[in-house]
């Protein structure tokens, strides 16, 4: 019975110190931190995206229309304006991801022509 009671013990310690580092970790990363900002929206014929310093460090930048076709992609420069005259009206979805593909941040913009 002293055994049982120890390695209750035991499992309770170690599921108790396992969800303190998950909530220690969850509380570094910072969902809300915005890298793009973009303006206008909703957009007649064109748009500008603004990224902050840190994202233009070879981050990659594509914008994909409802369907999940890619109709626009570039590098993540201080500051990109894309044309608009080839995009039909509708929602559009882009994406910002770092070297290695990892999405860092996606929002979604309107075209109304």
């Amino acid at each position: 019975m002293r055994i049982f009671y120890i390695l209750f013990i035991t499992l309770l310690t170690t599921l108790q110190v396992k969800s303190q580092s998950q909530q220690q970790a969850a509380s570094l990363q910072e969902p809300d931190a915005k890298h793009v900002k973009f303006y206008p929206n909703p957009a007649s014929s064109f748009i500008t995206f603004d990224f902050l310093k840190e994202s233009d460090q070879g981050y990659s930048f594509q914008i994909y229309n409802f369907l999940g076709k890619k109709v626009y992609e570039a590098s993540a420069n201080s500051k990109t304006i894309v044309n608009l005259t080839d995009f039909t009206r509708g929602i559009y979805i882009f994406q910002l991801k770092d070297q290695n593909g990892r999405v860092i941040e996606t929002g979604k913009f309107q075209v109304n022509k």
